[in-house]
């Protein structure tokens, strides 16, 4: 049994994202947050697990991967009751590797403006999605660039809106555990990551889904603190090599967040 101190943490964890994380983005996380906060089985549950498996996003997407999109409070408890050793081994064997691919859409303006052609890495690349952002469309408000789908984001006068789609001529991804983008359950388990209460973002999921599965983007298994050189050594060097990402460095200690040497000039995007 967990000593009482590791438990008092991990119910601040869950406060706290209940308070400051999900308000706002989503009502039935922000409610199942608490709950688990003041609940002594989970809390005893949560404890028994490694602490790098502890975190909600993990928790809920287990449950969400089991039973589908959770509605409330009272099915969390009761899947979590009928169902705790699963929830446990796919909190395990999986980790939160969230694709969302209208994240290109905020980065698409720099990769426009280089020096063309561009070739692109992705450190915590998850399935590879935001890998492809010159195959998918972009709304900008006044500036829209047709393709399906079509990711909007808002921008202003002084954001530099390209006229056309980045020119990549290589591509590939770096992840501890890449995703394959043709394998159903996968891609399932992208689909129980996406919050309740942001429901468009699952068919923007399966659209750009469609598009990898055409062309897989290439991600390799590898830790991108050590790894990265390597990876980067193999872009064409005629190409302008950005080496990315759209949320792994939250993952990391301050102390790792250091820039890599790749042997060759990288501009970040």
């Amino acid at each position: 049994m967990a000593d009482e101190g590791t438990k008092e943490r991990i119910a601040r964890v869950y406060r706290r994202f209940a308070r400051y994380e999900a308000r706002g983005r989503s009502p039935v996380y922000v409610e199942i947050a608490a709950k688990v906060a003041e609940d002594p089985r989970m809390i005893e549950f949560l404890a028994e697990l490694p602490p790098s498996k502890r975190q909600p996003n993990l928790f809920f997407g287990a449950v969400q991967y089991l039973d589908g999109p959770i509605g409330g409070w009272p099915r969390f408890a009761a899947v979590f009751a009928e169902r705790a050793a699963e929830i446990r081994d796919v909190m395990r064997r999986r980790s939160t590797q969230t694709n969302e691919p209208a994240r290109c859409a905020a980065f698409l303006p720099v990769l426009a403006a280089l020096p063309q052609p561009v070739a692109l890495i992705e450190v915590g690349a998850s399935a590879g999605l935001c890998l492809l952002p010159e195959k998918y469309g972009y709304d900008y408000g006044s500036h829209v660039i047709p393709g399906n789908p079509t990711f909007s984001c808002q921008a202003n006068a002084a954001t530099p809106c390209p006229d056309r789609l980045p020119e990549v001529v290589w591509r590939a991804g770096l992840d501890l555990n890449p995703l394959d983008v043709s394998d159903p359950d996968d891609c399932a388990w992208l689909e129980a990551l996406i919050w309740p209460g942001e429901g468009d973002r699952r068919p923007r999921l399966r659209a750009a889904l469609e598009i990898a599965r055409a062309d897989p983007p290439r991600v390799v298994q590898g830790d991108l603190r050590t790894d990265l050189p390597a990876l980067a050594a193999q872009a064409p060097p005629e190409a302008t090599l950005v080496v990315y990402h759209t949320a792994v460095l939250m993952y990391l200690r301050s102390r790792s967040r250091s820039g890599s040497k790749c042997g060759r000039s990288v501009r970040p995007s």
